[in-house]
């Protein structure tokens, strides 16, 4: 049973350090907005069957 509740502490202080790199990564990290431009094809504009 020791070995069990090691592996599970183990695990559990694992997904906590990645929880908080995520929260960290979420709370710290700002987003730099920039203008986006994405060519379509004429033939995607065109309905089909004409």
């Amino acid at each position: 049973m020791p070995t069990l509740f090691r592996f599970l502490a183990t695990l559990a202080i694992l997904g906590g350090l990645v929880f908080a790199g995520m929260f960290a990564l979420a709370t710290f990290v700002q987003p730099t907005p920039r203008e986006m431009s994405v060519t379509i094809p004429s033939a995607k504009l065109q309905p089909p069957g004409r």
